[in-house]
């Protein structure tokens, strides 16, 4: 499936006019993904778009000290996570109370942020721009200050018909970026594709069977994750009640719940869980075996044959950290098209 959209841009004098074509970019839909989630056809990517959106992404004048950009807390060789980072710092190196998760595959998921505080896109950098421990600014400053530079002024009017600083080209430009982050050319993509390098090893392909066993009813399809939120029983952090869920549905049913992640990438991104509490995938494993703790809204799936948690022996944990291995995918690690300039 080939997805591509296109603007014509038209400039004029007195003696001549003529139209530049701002050529559009292919989207490929991976054929092992489900379908996509992000409307292309409102805002279809081009070369230019995802140009001005790479520029925002990378720009600290999005935050109120000028540094904090998004790319600051979202490195692209960790998957773009905040590597080595409990939680998050931001502007004036103030510390916030979440771990900042993985942007990839953003166009096939339904809403973002650990408690799903929006459902588009296009609305998510509104979150850690006025977050006032991330950014710390406010949309229209950040308008302000881009609708005073040259440059600026020329790319927005190169990407987009009518060409003028605003706020719905801002967020278009910074989701055309990140719509085309995909990532799906893992080991395991071209297993399961039968492309070349894809052999899995015997330990690979026990812990693949072990994962649709006993972790595939939360992390389904080949996005590794249903976008749901559920309880999966962590205790509080000690000094940090962050109900998730429910902050945003004010609902008691969702304290604690907090959106399943993607695992891809994910023997790369450590810290894990929304608030970093665990360093490797063998803690995160034993957790589950024998640390979760039961409570109102724990997911009914954790809490199941009289135990709490997953019953995993040592054998089934080694294989599960093989194959989670498999998920890294090189080639959006290292795609020079994400790269910071």
């Amino acid at each position: 499936m080939l997805l591509m959209g296109v603007f014509l841009l038209s400039c004029s004098n007195d003696e001549e006019s003529y139209t530049e074509v701002n050529e559009p970019l292919a989207f490929q839909v991976p054929s092992n993904f489900p379908e996509l989630q992000y409307d292309l056809e409102s805002n279809p990517p081009t070369e230019k778009g995802f140009e001005l959106g790479k520029k925002l992404f990378y720009d600290g004048r999005l935050s109120t000290n000028g540094f904090i950009s998004c790319g600051f807390c979202h490195e692209q060789r960790f998957a773009f996570t905040h590597h080595g980072h409990q939680f998050s710092h931001g502007i004036d190196d103030l510390e916030g109370t979440r771990n900042a998760p993985a942007i990839q595959n953003a166009a096939f998921m339904k809403e973002f942020a650990w408690d799903g505080a929006t459902a588009h896109l296009d609305l998510f950098p509104i979150i850690p721009i006025t977050n006032e421990v991330e950014m710390g600014e406010t949309v229209s400053n950040v308008l302000q200050k881009i609708k005073t530079d040259k440059e600026y002024q020329q790319l927005f009017a190169d990407a987009f018909e009518g060409g003028e600083v605003t706020n719905e080209y801002f967020f278009k430009a910074l989701s055309q970026f990140m719509v085309m982050m995909v990532s799906s050319n893992s080991k395991y993509d071209k297993y399961v594709r039968g492309e070349a390098g894809g052999d899995f090893s015997e330990t690979e392909a026990y812990g693949l069977e072990v994962f649709q066993q006993k972790c595939a009813s939360c992390h389904i399809t080949d996005l590794f994750t249903d976008d749901a939120f559920r309880n999966n029983g962590l205790s509080p952090y000690p000094g940090i009640n962050d109900i998730g869920r429910a902050e945003v549905t004010g609902n008691e049913a969702d304290k604690y719940k907090f959106k399943v992640p993607s695992l891809r990438n994910v023997a790369i991104t450590q810290p894990y869980m929304h608030d970093g509490r665990f360093g490797s995938l063998a803690s995160v494993l034993n957790f589950y075996d024998n640390g979760v703790q039961d409570s109102e809204t724990l997911a009914p799936i954790l809490k199941q044959n009289n135990r709490l948690g997953i019953d995993l022996n040592e054998e089934e944990k080694e294989a599960l950290i093989a194959f989670l291995n498999t998920l890294t995918d090189e080639t959006y690690l290292n795609d020079e098209r994400f790269a910071e300039y």
